[in-house]
């Protein structure tokens, strides 16, 4: 791969988040590297080598899924497989269309041009991705007033290669212009077993089998997680002695990072304890991120998908309501309360 595509990728911020004090980057190099969404691989792989047979850059990809499924590692895989450029930007960045099309004017001929959180890019910007990814030009406005005038830029076949978190909120005319769409979904606990194993062999962290089940299990089936919390577990061997990283040493760990077995944070507890103590009304999320001290969107984007994915929460019209994982909790809860308390009254008579 050419040097301009490796300055591409350290530019990507995203690209470099693994890496920390001179550690190997632990993203896959390779699509057969890549472990889990074994449906999405096998699809991608299809589309690649069709498009190096007939020689043309591959069609415009949208991704979508909850953030660290690998949307990101996915679409460097691209550049990487058909051997060309990747430039990497995010949708907040590109506020308005000189933004938009300073990038397109520094593409070659089958670049792969990666939007990440493509649903927060503006709808004008949005407009002039119309004509970019459907006919490979755009029209750009000169001056102002009685001097204005447009002039057609005409661009290189590339390919776009979108992510989002909230499909949803794109524009159906938008969306259409994708030729390929794949849905990343949360791991199954054995493939993050096996992304453990390997981030560990890179890591030179010595993981043992019972640790690298604890990690996943807690991990919400999201491989960024369960690589962040390997590295706390290594923090805590180093520190406190240990040799590896075992059962015992991981939930140590991640009980001291306010992770339960469950894979619920500090938030998450927070979010259930603000929609329990509505006594089955719906709460709305504008109460619960002022409640909880978080921002709206990384209540939607972060914390929410995971909490209904496993029947903590539950969305309505009118808010949020406990689901039936929450509520069984709760009631566990409340009969061990009662149960208490009836212990307690007869000790005391």
């Amino acid at each position: 791969m050419s040097s301009e595509n490796s300055e591409a990728r350290a530019a990507d911020p995203s690209q470099t988040s693994d890496d920390h004090g001179g550690e190997e980057n632990i993203r896959p190099g390779d699509l057969s590297e890549f472990v889990g969404q074994s449906p999405v691989v096998s699809n991608l792989k299809v589309y690649l080598q069709a498009a190096k047979n007939r020689g043309e850059p591959l069609d415009h990809a949208l991704f979508s899924g909850m953030p660290g499924l690998g949307k990101t590692t996915l679409s460097s895989l691209i550049a990487s497989q058909m051997g060309v450029n990747f430039r990497a930007t995010s949708g907040p960045v590109l506020e308005k269309a000189k933004d938009l099309v300073g990038l397109l004017t520094e593409l070659e001929e089958g670049d792969v041009l990666f939007i990440d959180e493509v649903h927060r890019i503006s709808r004008v910007v949005e407009e002039y991705l119309y004509t970019a990814m459907e006919d490979f030009q755009i029209d750009i406005l000169i001056d102002s007033g009685p001097n204005a005038r447009s002039m057609r830029i005409h661009l290189p076949k590339f390919t776009l290669v979108a992510a989002t978190t909230r499909e949803g909120n794109l524009t159906a005319p938008f969306r259409a212009r994708f030729g390929i769409h794949e849905k990343l979904e949360p791991y199954d606990v054995s493939d993050l077993i096996e992304i453990l194993k390997r981030s560990s062999r890179i890591l030179s962290v010595p993981l043992e089998p019972s640790g690298a089940e604890v990690l996943a299990g807690r991990c919400r089936g999201t491989p960024r997680i369960a690589n962040r919390y390997l590295r706390r577990g290594r923090d805590f061997a180093e520190v406190e002695g240990k040799e590896s990283v075992d059962g015992q040493c991981a939930a140590a760990a991640l009980d001291r990072l306010g992770v339960d077995p469950a894979g619920l944070d500090a938030v998450d507890r927070k979010i259930l304890e603000v929609v329990a103590r509505a006594d089955g009304a719906p709460v709305g999320v504008k109460t619960i991120a002022v409640t909880v001290g978080e921002e709206e969107r990384t209540i939607e984007d972060v914390h929410e998908p995971f909490l209904i994915r496993a029947g903590y929460l539950e969305k309505t019209a009118r808010g949020r309501v406990l689901g039936p994982a929450a509520e069984l909790g709760v009631n566990t809860i409340k009969n061990q309360h009662r149960e208490q308390a009836s212990l307690d009254l007869e000790e005391s008579s």
